[in-house]
């Protein structure tokens, strides 16, 4: 299949979403390629990509990374949904994350403390933070938490849209909130300086993870549900209560940014925006909720995603604001310097350069400090 296929207008935002791309880091200096490398960088939600070490695009993968100037990425370990095997396959996942991290010591290093990111912002290597995107591996025992602590496991959301053991997600209509058993976790998660994660989760799910949690909270990757009212956003009562407690919200670059239709650069600017007003320069930062090379935006990626919707949709987690023909990615922000490209929009809209450095990763940074300790 090739481009020539689609309509016009698709052919018009797949080409300029291409020439963007190729565009590459060199349009993308205000805000300084050295400053930006020497604070730290964090996606609070994105993706290693292929953990194929024999794969013929590995290097440019690899140099992906080196690219991107991360400083590190939560990167999701755990599997997820409510059929069976969920705890064995979280285990297999860790063992392949962790062997392709072993696979590459000059360029990957496991982040498993706060001081573990200052260590691989000095070494120039990517750090790869644990996380989990739903809490179904646990079951129903809480003891496992130690054993998922000690394979470095270190972010731990609690639903994935939909209900499991510890609460409501974001597509359940009954917003129930925390279970009695979700509380137990939150606890345990706390007792382990293991850091609660409320994205994906029902409103009440999430101010009841705020007020239950003795520390700060993130929602990693969110946008604002005052500017697109779907559910996968967060609503402003839920935003300033998380800042109020110390907490940090992550503003994805996905469709939800928007009511339809691709998302666009102006479209993450005015979440993050918004956020900053609701919650204060100091509880912001991002989790795009991607991979760290370029995507592709051909017709074969719009095939992929028209069945990659279908599927989920099939599942029951397709959320309002995802479509089989919208990408997942911003085309203005495709390729792997995009959180460079971001400062440099940031600054033209007057933003300060302390106030870049805080979303770029200072925030999160000082958050995994706060919760896991040294």
């Amino acid at each position: 299949m090739t481009i020539s296929v689609l309509p016009p207008t698709r052919r018009a935002f797949l080409a300029g979403a291409a020439a963007m791309a190729c565009a590459g880091t060199a349009s993308a200096r205000a805000f300084g390629i050295e400053r930006y490398r020497a604070v730290p960088v964090i996606d609070a939600l994105g993706s290693l990509g292929n953990l194929d070490v024999k794969s013929p695009r590995i290097a440019e993968q690899l140099a992906a990374y080196r690219a991107s100037g991360l400083t590190a990425i939560n990167q999701t370990v755990g599997a997820g949904g409510n059929s069976p095997g969920r705890f064995e396959e979280t285990l297999r996942r860790i063992t392949r994350y962790a062997n392709f991290i072993q696979a590459f010591p000059d360029r990957l290093m496991q982040v498993r403390t706060a001081a573990d990111l200052e260590t691989a912002k000095a070494a120039g290597k990517l750090g790869v933070i644990f996380g989990f995107q739903d809490s179904v591996p646990l079951e129903s025992e809480i003891q496992r938490l130690d054993l998922f602590h000690n394979l470095g496991v270190r972010i731990v959301q609690l639903t994935y849209n939909k209900r499991n053991l510890l609460g409501d997600g974001c597509l359940e209509s009954g917003n129930g909130g925390l279970s009695e058993f979700g509380r137990e976790v939150v606890a345990g998660l706390n007792a382990r300086h293991m850091m609660v994660d409320a994205s994906h989760a029902a409103a009440r799910t999430i101010a009841d993870a705020i007020a239950s949690s003795a520390a700060p909270i993130a929602i990693s990757h969110s946008g604002c549900r005052a500017l697109v009212d779907v559910p996968r956003n967060t609503n402003d009562r839920e935003i300033r209560a998380l800042a109020d407690k110390g907490g940090v919200i992550g503003i994805y670059f996905m469709p939800f940014l928007r009511k339809s239709g691709q998302p666009q650069a102006e479209d993450v600017l005015r979440h993050l925006e918004h956020a900053v007003k609701i919650a204060g320069e100091d509880h912001v930062a991002l989790g795009t909720d991607g991979g760290i090379r370029s995507q592709a935006n051909d017709a074969a990626a719009l095939e992929a995603q028209r069945l990659f919707y279908e599927e989920r949709k099939a599942q029951g987690v397709a959320a309002p604001g995802e479509a089989a023909d919208v990408l997942n990615f911003v085309p203005q922000y495709n390729e792997p310097a995009r959180f460079l490209r971001l400062a440099d929009d940031l600054a033209a809209r007057g933003w300060s350069t302390r106030r870049i450095e805080k979303i770029l990763g200072g925030n999160f940074a000082r958050l995994c400090g706060e919760v896991w300790g040294g």
